[in-house]
This record gives C-alpha cells, sequence and structure tokens, in this order.
C-alpha cells in the first residue's frame, strides 16, 4: 500500500485479510521458493538436507527446534526468518501486545476498540519489530518470559485481579511475529513448564491470576544434540510442542568448508595495507585440518569442531601473510605453509581435547595439520613430475623458509625451478607474482618432505630448512 490506513475503519476499507503469523511465513516462503530463491541466504551445504526439512516445516505452519552442534549456522537460521515476514503489519496504536486491530485480546487494546471503534488509531511494525531473541540461560525467570504484577500499578490503586495490573514479558510483547530461543536445553526446567500453555492453550497463570493469551507466534529454538551436552535438557512435553526439528551439520564436502570460510571470513584490508590472496590449496589445507580434527579420537566429540574455528584460522592464516608482507614490502600477501604455525598457536585454546590428552593438545594440532597438508598435496600433485625439483635438492640445493621470509628470497635460494609451470596448473595457480609462485613451491617442499623424497629441519619460530634426504 503506498498510503497505509491509520485507523480501524480505513483498514477495514481497504479489504486488509486476517492472518497468522504462520500463514503469512508460508505464504512468503512459498513466494521464494516459486521465484526460485533460497529460504535462507548464505548457507552452504544444507540444499539437500537442512533446507528442504525447514521449508516442508515452514510451509506446514510448525514451530520449528534446529538441533546441531556448535557452529552449525542455527542462529544464522533463526535470524534470517525476519526476511519471510510482510513488509509491515498493522497493530492498535500504543499496545504492549501487539493487537490485532479486528481482534484484540489484552484488556487496554479491547478498552481502546470499543472506546473508539472504526476511529481507533492504528500503527505498522516493521519485521524487524517483530522479531525478537532470547539466549537461554539459567536466571531468566517467567516474568522475563511471560509477564508478572507490576507493583506500580498495584500501587496506584489497581485490584490485584485485574489484568491490566500485569506487565508483559519479552514473548507476549512480541505478539504476531517471531520469538526465538537460543540454547533452549540452558532454559531451567520450571520456565520451559511455563512455555507449554504459552505454545499449546494460550493460556498462563501469573501470581494465580489466570490470564488468557491467544498468542499468534511462531517459535523457534535452538539446541544441542542431548547425547552432546550436559547442561540441561528440553522436556519431553515442551518437545512434543514443537511442531518439526530440523537436525543441522558441518559441511560434508571439503569444498562447502572452504566456501564457508571464503564467505564468512574477515580479511585485513586497508589503504595501508596490502591486498590478501588465499591460494585455494592453502584454503584446503585448513578446511582437511578441521575435518581430520572432527574425527580425531584425541579431540571431545560432545564438544564438536565448529565452523567458526575453519573461519577464524583462515583470518589468522591471512594475517600472518600480511604480518610478513609489511616486514618485506611483498605484495599481494600470500599465506604459506610457513604461516600454518601461526594458526597452530592461535587456534590451541579452541579445541576440547579428552582428558587423556592433556598435555599433549599442541602435538595433536601438529600431527594433524601435517596429515591435512600431505592429504592435499598428494591429491593436488597426483601425476605431477617433481623429480626435477626434488634433483635440485640431490644436488646439494637447501632452502630456508619462514613466515617473515620474503616469496622473492625464497625463489632465489632454488634459481630456475624445473617443472614449475605444471606444478602451478596442477595446484590452481591463476595469479603470478614472486609471493603466489613461492607459496605454490614452499607447499611443494612440504609435500615432498611428508613423502620422505627431501629432509626438513625446524629453525624455530616457524623458520625451517629443507635440504637432502
Amino acid at each position: 500500500m503506498t498510503t497505509r490506513p491509520a485507523t480501524v475503519g480505513q483498514l477495514r476499507e481497504s479489504g486488509y485479510r486476517v492472518r497468522t503469523v504462520k500463514q503469512e511465513v508460508a505464504t512468503n516462503a512459498a513466494a521464494r521458493l516459486r521465484a526460485g530463491l533460497p529460504l535462507v541466504d548464505g548457507l552452504v551445504g544444507f540444499g539437500e538436507t537442512v533446507l528442504p526439512a525447514l521449508e516442508t516445516a515452514l510451509l506446514a505452519g510448525h514451530d520449528v527446534i534446529l538441533l546441531g552442534e556448535r557452529g552449525q549456522a542455527k542462529s544464522r537460521i533463526l535470524r534470517s526468518l525476519v526476511a519471510l515476514l510482510d513488509e509491515a503489519v498493522p497493530v492498535i496504536a500504543g499496545s504492549e501486545v501487539n493487537d490485532h486491530p479486528f481482534q484484540p485480546f489484552s484488556a487496554a487494546g479491547r478498552s481502546r476498540l470499543a472506546e473508539r471503534g472504526d476511529e481507533t488509531p492504528i500503527e505498522w511494525l516493521a519485521p524487524e519489530q517483530r522479531f525478537a531473541e532470547k539466549l537461554a540461560t539459567p536466571d531468566i525467570s517467567v516474568s522475563d518470559l511471560i509477564g508478572d504484577v507490576d507493583p506500580i500499578k498495584v500501587a496506584e490503586g489497581r485490584h490485584l485481579g485485574d489484568e491490566e495490573t500485569i506487565h508483559f514479558g519479552m514473548i507476549p510483547r512480541h505478539n504476531r511475529g517471531i520469538v526465538a530461543i537460543n540454547e533452549l536445553p540452558d532454559l531451567a526446567e520450571r520456565i520451559q513448564v511455563a512455555l507449554l500453555n504459552v505454545m499449546e492453550e494460550r493460556d498462563v497463570q501469573v501470581r494465580g491470576y489466570s490470564l488468557r493469551l491467544p498468542l499468534d507466534l511462531l517459535v523457534v529454538a535452538t539446541a544441542n544434540p542431548e547425547d552432546y551436552t550436559n547442561r540441561g535438557r528440553i522436556i519431553t512435553p515442551l518437545k512434543d510442542r514443537f511442531g518439526a526439528e530440523v537436525r543441522t551439520h558441518y559441511p560434508v564436502e571439503l569444498s562447502d568448508e572452504v566456501a564457508v570460510m571464503r564467505q564468512e571470513a574477515r580479511l585485513p584490508q586497508g589503504p595501508d595495507l596490502p591486498p590478501v590472496h588465499v591460494p585455494a590449496f592453502m584454503a584446503e589445507v585448513l578446511a582437511a585440518f578441521t575435518r581430520g580434527l572432527r574425527s580425531a579420537p584425541e579431540v571431545n566429540h560432545r564438544s564438536g569442531v565448529s565452523v567458526r574455528f575453519s573461519i577464524a584460522n583462515f583470518e589468522t592464516l591471512a594475517a600472518s601473510a600480511v604480518r610478513r608482507a609489511l616486514r618485506t614490502g611483498e605484495s599481494p600477501a600470500v599465506p604459506r605453509p610457513a604461516d600454518l604455525a601461526q594458526v597452530l598457536t592461535a587456534g590451541l585454546g579452541k579445541v576440547e581435547f579428552e582428558t587423556f590428552e592433556e598435555g599433549r593438545e599442541a602435538e595433536v594440532l601438529e600431527r594433524l595439520v601435517r596429515r591435512a597438508v600431505q592429504e592435499v598435496f598428494r591429491r593436488r600433485t597426483a601425476g605431477v613430475d617433481l623429480a626435477g625439483l626434488v634433483a635440485l635438492f640431490d644436488g646439494g640445493a637447501t632452502v630456508e623458509t619462514g613466515d617473515l621470509v620474503a616469496g622473492s628470497d625464497l625463489l632465489g635460494q632454488l634459481g630456475e625451478i624445473p617443472g614449475l609451470g605444471r606444478l602451478l596448473s596442477a595446484l590452481e595457480v591463476e595469479e603470478e607474482s614472486p609471493a603466489v609462485a613461492a607459496a605454490a613451491v614452499e607447499f611443494a617442499l612440504e609435500g615432498l618432505h611428508l613423502q620422505r623424497r627431501i629432509d626438513r629441519d625446524d629453525m624455530g619460530a616457524g623458520g625451517a630448512r629443507f635440504g637432502r634426504r
């Protein structure tokens, strides 16, 4: 509508249709699907699993609980549902609980409509005003979510039995909208009980006063699988109130993990900073490292290894390359295997290990990152003849590298490199610069060492010397 109605009478004359929030979301979801648009923007690797289940649940008009380990985009999905709300909806002006102009349920809303009739003023709410997100914590009370008696209103002379003495909580205040509860099992069980009637019978008791709340809501929540958390549980009757359970997961394909890192990472940038170019093979090493951790017996799998871990590693890798570029003056800043030492240092506290691995955390991470390098090297260079590069070292060549060694200095230690073109092609290196070529060569040297074709000596502080085996 170009000019929105300002009173109940004008709204009625405009032919405005009454729809519940779930009908509204289902209609808008159907429009996106019909247009070939994704229901949730920015999700990677969920097209054949999570999204179909979510689409079905919303079309069915179900309250939804997203079940999955940490870092599986559950909160992102919750917040994206705002886009499925209408551009604006009318409410009785000044209503605490977003009373529908045609069907108010609060005492104040009914009184206002009875007093002014079709002249009752209305206002329009934007989608953001109709979305509430609450992180469940043990200290949340029933009054926070539902409401409580307002002592100030009682002191003004109202009786305790008067409905207008109630101060409404977050859920009634977002009537005709979406209420999202993050980490639902962390909510105390007695508080979960208070949600039962809100989601089903639509009435609650506040201080012994029975209050009818025919709320129009879409309730969505997140939780970790019960097998993976000791913090709490969702009581069975509340589980039964959710019409659909959607299981999330970590990226299944290596390429999906890489895509998430590139999409979500915030790389160092600014007028005084060099541009950053992260080669595909280095991103794949980080993705393989994360996947290795998720299956490693030394890691506590009840905690999981979040995608945020991969994203943080990607940012650290890039920042280490920028640090080298600032020290050496090279451009662009290109991460190399030498930068993985910074990744291990920064990520050590982000992974929870089994108790019997105490004291061996750094050793486990180093072993798994070497395995990731070997995995990517073997796959990327299959069929590529690197005998010429090995022959240089057999002839007595040595290369010293580190996180502060410029790419041109690294290449200068080798001179002409046999088979460099084939190596760059196998690693899908498109941008030609000393920094990029040095990253490819150092990656090849690490891979050849792991295949025991050349030797490698640690020099401390992220440095290494490659030589004849």
